[in-house]
């Protein structure tokens, strides 16, 4: 069983916060990505196409991280550590519902053979500070 989300998560989740993503590259040494994030009860929804590099190392280690920065109080953040897994099924309706919730639009910058891909982040230990 995964671990609740506090309120605070929630209200970042659900606000248009920018998130940094740590993967696990192949030689162990971490990836960081900023990305868009939604909230599905208390795991943390992500987009991706097919074949980028954080869908590899996730694919190969599912151990990930996120870091909520507070954009209202940079001294406060939080900390997700947890497990990912990966799908195509809903990929493209995220990205669209990601895109309108971070610039007011659907999402129009997939070349025609992307494939999306939903991360779906199932937190196993949660940090908040401030």
């Amino acid at each position: 069983m995964g671990e609740r989300l506090p309120e605070k998560v929630r209200t970042l989740a659900d606000a248009p916060t920018y998130v940094t993503l740590a993967t696990l590259q192949s030689d162990g040494s971490p990836r960081l990505t900023v990305l868009w994030i939604e909230r599905d009860g208390d795991d943390l929804l992500l987009s991706t196409v097919r074949g980028r590099a954080k869908e590899r190392d996730i694919d190969r280690d599912p151990r990930v991280a996120l870091m909520f920065l507070d954009q209202h109080d940079p001294y406060s953040y939080v900390e997700i550590r947890g497990t990912a897994t990966l799908t195509e099924e809903g990929g493209r309706d995220l990205i669209d519902r990601l895109a309108v919730k971070y610039t007011g639009e659907p999402y129009k910058w997939d070349g025609p053979d992307a494939i999306r891909v939903v991360i779906r982040i199932s937190p196993t230990r949660v940090l908040t500070t401030g």
